[in-house]
C-alpha cells in the first residue's frame, strides 16, 4: 500500500477533498462499512411482543428469518416505551438465540443427585397430580367453629416481575380458584 493510497484512506482527507465537508456521508464510509447491512435485513417478518424481563411490558419487534429470531428491538408503536429497551431487553435475542438455553424440562427425583429430562406432558401431570393431591390433604371446609373457610394452607403462589400482567392475572385467578390464600407478587411491593 502506497503512501497516496494510505493517505486517501483517511475519512479527514475525503472530507476535505470531497463535496462532504461536515463529514456526514461519503467521506466517512469506509470500504468495510459500505459491506455492512442491517441485522434487520434477512429477517422474513416481525413479530410483536412484551419484553420477558419486568412487569412494564416494553414492547418489543422481534425480526424472524428461516424461523429462528436474528434481531430483537424496542417497538417504536409501543405506548409503554416508545422503542426504547433497557439493557437487560436489549440483550434479550441472546435469551432465545443461546445454545446454552435448556428446551427441555428438567427433573431431579427427590433425594436424587441427578438430573434428568422429562417429556413435558409427564411433567404437567406430574405437577397436577401433586396440586390435587395436596389441596386435597389440607383442604380446609370449616374451621373450629363451624366458620366456613372453603381455602388450603397447602401451597403458595409467589409471582414475579419476570411475568407480565395478563400471566400474574391469570395466576391470581387459577389459585384463587384452587383456595389457596397466600397469594403474592413481587411486583406489587
Amino acid at each position: 500500500m502506497g503512501v497516496r493510497t494510505w493517505i486517501e484512506g483517511w475519512p479527514a482527507y475525503r472530507q476535505m477533498t470531497t463535496n462532504d465537508p461536515l463529514g456526514r456521508g461519503t467521506a466517512v464510509k469506509s470500504d468495510g462499512s459500505r459491506a455492512l447491512a442491517p441485522r434487520t435485513v434477512s429477517a422474513d417478518r416481525v413479530v410483536k411482543s412484551v419484553c420477558p424481563f419486568c412487569a412494564v411490558g416494553c414492547g418489543q419487534n422481534i425480526y424472524v428469518g428461516d424461523e429462528r429470531v436474528t434481531q430483537i428491538e424496542g417497538d417504536p408503536d409501543s405506548p409503554v416505551s416508545r422503542g426504547r429497551l433497557c439493557p437487560k431487553g436489549s440483550a434479550s435475542t441472546q435469551l432465545v438465540t443461546s445454545p446454552s438455553r435448556v428446551q427441555t424440562v428438567r427433573y431431579r427425583r427427590p433425594g436424587g443427585s441427578e438430573w434428568e429430562d422429562l417429556e413435558l406432558g409427564t411433567a404437567m401431570d406430574m405437577i397436577a397430580d401433586r396440586v390435587i393431591e395436596t389441596r386435597r390433604r389440607t383442604w380446609q371446609d370449616t374451621d373450629e367453629n363451624g366458620v366456613v373457610l372453603r381455602r388450603t394452607l397447602g401451597f403458595a403462589s409467589l409471582g414475579g416481575a419476570t411475568l407480565d400482567n395478563e400471566e400474574n392475572y391469570l395466576m391470581k385467578k387459577l389459585y384463587t380458584a384452587l383456595g389457596a390464600v397466600e397469594i403474592e407478587n413481587q411486583a406489587r411491593i
